[in-house]
């Protein structure tokens, strides 16, 4: 059985995209933290099915929430970036994303002690145009990115020319892996069956086959999730109808399903891939 990769991008329920026009940056301190019990939540149930994850973490909640940090790299999990305020690539220039990255990166060592490998843009926004943000990742020491989700997607994020497979990347910078999230190749289309609202909204059925699919190729899938999706009491914010949709459905469903995924299929971190016994030179 291919082992498959368990991702999280640990934000507040507040600091999702969709809310950004509802929810100013500056508010964010005055509105009730939940992070981190639905962080140990994850924890339980990772530990539960004997599985480890990669969490992609914001900066600025690893600043506000360091024992959490620290017991996500007890549990041996790794931590990876997530940028520091959840600001998407495409709302910000090169050197404001490598300030971000730099200062992410090295708050998540001084808490745990270990590298930090990997990235994964807020809001999967490396999108065509910006990939510079590619080469800066490789400059400040970054081995891994998973950013890049080859779907076609209408609302700002989507490489659809990208690989659906783990691939390298040679840039002028120097290489850096490319994990994207997993997707179901159907009637000539990728559909997006990595995680997320994908899997909260959309029959169980369809991240099964994806994962199965990937599964019997023996390549490693990249499945992702939030942790305020597994947190269906948090505090509803006034936003539009699509971003309600979006954000609060399936919320109930989250936790059954995990266990689920869990139960079916084996799962690790991305940093396994770059141990001595990873795969990375045979993939």
């Amino acid at each position: 059985m291919t082992t498959h990769y368990f991702t999280v991008d640990v934000e507040e329920y507040f600091q999702v995209s969709a809310f950004e026009g509802s929810v100013p940056r500056d508010a964010w301190d005055r509105l009730p933290s939940r992070v981190e019990a639905a962080v140990h939540g994850i924890l339980d149930l990772l530990e539960r099915h004997r599985a480890r994850g990669t969490f992609f973490t914001l900066g600025w909640v690893a600043d506000r929430h360091p024992d959490m940090i620290r017991r996500i790299a007890r549990a041996g999990h790794e931590l990876a970036s997530h940028g520091w305020d959840h600001k998407r690539v495409t709302q910000i220039g090169p050197e404001e994303f490598r300030e971000s990255v730099r200062r992410t990166k090295e708050c998540l060592e001084q808490l745990t002690g270990a590298p930090v490998l990997g990235f994964r843009a807020p809001s999967f926004s490396i999108v065509p145009g910006r990939e510079w943000a590619l080469d800066v990742l490789a400059e400040e020491g970054y081995r891994y990115d998973s950013s890049l989700f080859p779907i076609r997607r209408p609302g700002g994020y989507g490489y659809a020319d990208g690989g659906r497979d783990p691939y390298r990347l040679d840039r002028a910078a120097g290489s850096i892996e490319e994990l994207p999230p997993a997707t179901l190749r159907r009637w000539g289309l990728n559909l997006p069956a990595g995680g997320g609202a994908y899997f909260r909204i959309f029959p169980y059925a369809l991240v099964r086959a994806a994962v199965r699919e990937y599964d019997v190729r023996g390549v490693p899938a990249v499945f992702y999730m939030h942790p305020w999706e597994i947190d269906p009491d948090q505090p509803r914010q006034r936003v539009s109808w699509s971003a309600r949709f979006r954000h609060y459905t399936g919320l109930g469903r989250t936790l059954p399903r995990l266990e689920r995924l869990l139960c079916e299929f084996r799962f690790s971190a991305i940093a396994d891939r770059f141990s001595p016994a990873g795969s990375v030179a045979a993939s």
